[in-house]
């Protein structure tokens, strides 16, 4: 089954597919831009989805995003790298290293309420883990489950969606997780401002480079 990349719930509970490609500006085609993808190879691809941090102007710590992400917010001259890793990616004029950290350079007011619903900010939420069978894959790998079948009335909503990887999916089918004989790992939840920094220090954990930036 190949996998599709919803990126967002509409109000009918479908999915929006995610754009693909990074827009580099300064090139030819779409006011300035270049499209650049399909030539990456699997090492690169999963290197452009490693996590980055995120500061604020006033270095606080607000999001987690995609290196892919991040290198766009670079090129377009919104944010600095304050962290690089030792790895690059290559354009056929430049070589750029890999953000661990970025600022933005302007101040952008980050409202207390849940983020927005979406499959990529479900998947960062329960991160990157089946909800039933515990283990963790790529984001191709894994899709939305709704815990109550929307055949059977439940709605596309942070209480009723989780990551799910296919074969789950497969078994559970149009039924409940307990008709099913599965268990959820935990109970789903909105994303709030605190979800976010717990992943920002669970993240932060495994890479040093963070460490002096989580000072909340």
């Amino acid at each position: 089954m190949s996998a599709r990349r919803p990126e967002a719930v509409d109000p009918r509970g479908r999915y929006v597919p995610e754009a693909g490609g990074v827009l580099v500006p300064g090139a030819s085609g779409n006011a300035g831009a270049r499209h650049v993808h399909s030539s990456l190879t699997p090492r690169r691809a999963s290197l452009m989805q490693e996590p980055v941090l995120v500061l604020n102007a006033t270095y606080e710590p607000i999001n987690v995003t995609a290196v892919r992400r991040a290198m766009v917010l670079l090129l377009k001259g919104v944010a600095q790298a304050e962290e690089v890793h030792s790895a690059e990616v290559h354009s056929s004029a430049h070589a750029h290293k890999v953000p661990s950290v970025i600022r933005l350079l302007a101040y952008r007011h980050i409202p207390q309420q849940s983020r927005a619903l979406s499959r990529k900010n479900i998947l960062l939420r329960d991160r990157n883990t089946c909800q039933f069978c515990g283990k963790i894959f790529p984001s191709s790998e894994l899709t939305l489950d709704h815990v109550m079948p929307r055949s059977r009335g439940g709605r596309s909503s942070w209480e009723n969606l989780v990551a799910c990887c296919y074969r789950c999916n497969n078994d559970k089918g149009d039924r409940t997780p307990e008709e099913a004989g599965l268990k959820l790992a935990r109970k789903p939840r909105p994303f709030t401002l605190h979800t976010s920094r717990q992943l920002m220090r669970l993240i932060g954990h495994r890479d040093e480079r963070w460490r002096k930036y989580l000072f909340y």
